[in-house]
């Protein structure tokens, strides 16, 4: 950050502090209240692994059989 960016920065809490204002960061605030569960995505990725590993075996054993 520049010397010029910081300044205005320090102006501003300077100035929110002056008046009695809160100063909040909205991205701190947002990445606290956003907390998904993708446990049920891992587990159908797990899945459908398995059953592409079932399929390919299947296929290389009837290309043997079928020869």
């Amino acid at each position: 950050m520049s010397k010029k960016n910081r300044k205005k920065y320090r102006n501003k809490i300077e100035a929110a502090a002056r008046n009695n204002v809160l100063v909040v960061n909205p991205v701190a605030q947002r990445s606290s209240e956003f907390n998904p569960d993708y446990s049920y995505v891992i587990k159908d990725l797990k899945r459908i692994g398995v059953l592409a590993i079932f399929f390919l075996t299947v296929l290389v054993v009837l290309s043997f059989i079928l020869r």
